[in-house]
């Protein structure tokens, strides 16, 4: 089965690969296993410096790697080269600090001496999506190669071209050979890696569908899992909110990677007595975004990455729209400048869109849209504000805009996600541990509390 790299703005195929047959998956899992075995007792000195020149790699190449996601999945060039560049912060990160968040903790117990440490588990899968090739990739390979892990990569199957530079990074930092290794193969492949008894654990970034077997295959193998899955971020803005900075920021949290990110706002859910000049404003600052070629940095919204995902976004807003949604600005791609160039009249290009006035019962309003898309919900009062957030099956992230202390108390207290930011918008940070509750995923990555998914945490008593 081939594996292919194709521009979503063109429709040129820029590279093709074979998959990995199954003697080649067992091949680099032997290596992986072997590099395990002298790699968990490598110094921590030694993995953060490997880790900080991966991280000068990633700065030294930025450019480069950032004009090959572009290429891969359409992402804007500013945004891709910034993606990078939060790589190599990553790694700074846990080069820094893993040793602190790994250190022996001394218990208090009537034995002579108790602790807890942690040790690494040996070959971690990780399955990981297209929208944030490179970023994805690092948040989980800084942490799991400074406790001591190895990796296995499953990237995407329309970027692997960034999958084999992640494993080159790895390469020319001056890791040990095999401790990161990328296997080009298929979904249907997984199994075979999951079954193996020397892999330990495997994470996975994508969709439920991709979350739920992943889960089952490893569940029947008793092997640990975290999920971090589709989310339908609600955006609350109340009427003592500072509306200018409010809709400047709900414009920039819904476009993040052309609207195909999990954590993008995608629920705006605004107060009545602001709404209409909220969604006023709102739709004259999407008409003013820059859709076309991602190579020129002054594009904002470049293609999205597939053609099914474009034929599924415009089916949702069609159905969002027959459900009682209003079509404020958007739908109709024959409007798109790209339609007007030969070169990327072909591509998977999506107008900014806007919802207004969707029912909170339609269907539609359950769904993630993953792109360019708004809906907008108008709410009496925090109450009803807290309960059409929650009225949702995902619970990854939560944007929310108020200057009063005790509504901003409610919303950050009553809102069912993994984080709620107030007054800014959602984003991940090293610093700080990231994940989702419901149909959103479990366990968390990032900060201490993300190194410590993959450890044995191993309680120590001494009599």
């Amino acid at each position: 089965m081939g594996i292919a790299s194709i521009n979503p703005a063109t429709g040129e195929t820029l590279k093709e690969f074979d998959a990995l047959t199954s003697d080649a998956i067992a091949l680099k899992l032997d290596q992986a296993e072997r590099a395990f075995q002298q790699y968990r007792h490598t110094p921590m000195a030694d993995r953060a410096r490997w880790l900080n020149a991966a991280a000068q790699v990633l700065s030294d190449r930025k450019e480069e790697f950032g004009k090959l996601m572009t290429l891969e999945m359409g992402k804007p060039i500013k945004a891709a080269i910034a993606e990078v560049e939060k790589s190599a912060w990553v790694c700074r990160f846990y080069a820094d600090n893993a040793a602190e968040f790994l250190a022996d903790v001394p218990i208090a117990t009537d034995a002579s001496r108790s602790f807890v440490r942690y040790q690494p588990l040996g070959i971690i899968l990780a399955v990981m999506p297209w929208n944030f090739p490179f970023w994805q990739v690092f948040r989980f390979a800084a942490p799991a190669l400074m406790a001591g892990n190895v990796g296995i990569l499953k990237h995407a199957s329309n970027v692997p071209q960034s999958a084999l530079a992640i494993e080159e990074v790895i390469r020319q930092a001056g890791f040990p050979d095999n401790v990161f290794q990328t296997l080009l193969i298929s979904a249907n492949q997984v199994e075979q890696v999951v079954a193996d008894e020397r892999v330990k654990a495997a994470t996975l970034t994508g969709s439920e569908p991709a979350g739920a077997s992943l889960a089952s295959q490893c569940g029947q193998r008793i092997k640990k899992t975290v999920l971090e899955l589709g989310g339908s971020d609600p955006f609350v803005v109340m009427e003592s909110a500072d509306l200018e900075t409010a809709v400047a920021t709900a414009v920039t949290a819904r476009m993040i990677n052309s609207g195909q990110s999990c954590i993008a706002a995608k629920r705006f859910i605004v107060q009545d007595s602001i709404y209409d000049t909220f969604l006023e404003k709102l739709t004259e600052r999407y008409r003013a975004l820059k859709v076309g070629d991602p190579l020129l940095p002054e594009v904002e919204i470049g293609p999205l990455a597939t053609p099914a995902i474009l034929e599924d976004l415009d089916h949702q807003v069609k159905l969002g729209v027959e459900q009682g949604a209003q079509l404020i600005v958007g739908g109709d791609r024959s409007q798109l400048p790209t339609q007007a160039d030969p070169r990327l009249k072909v591509g998977t290009f999506y107008p900014p869109t806007i919802l207004s006035e969707v029912p909170i019962d339609a269907p539609i309003a359950q769904e993630e849209f993953f792109g360019p898309v708004a809906m907008v919900f108008r709410v009496a009062d925090v109450d009803e504000a807290i309960r059409v957030a929650n009225h949702c099956p995902f619970g990854l992230g939560a944007s929310a805009w108020t200057q009063v202390p005790e509504e901003g108390d409610r919303l950050v207290n009553d809102i069912e996600s993994g984080c709620v930011f107030l007054n800014s918008m959602v984003k991940s940070d090293p610093r700080l541990p990231f994940g989702g509750i419901k149909r959103s995923g479990y366990g968390r990555e990032l900060g201490r509390e993300g190194i410590h998914e993959f450890v044995n945490i191993k309680t120590v008593w001494i009599q």
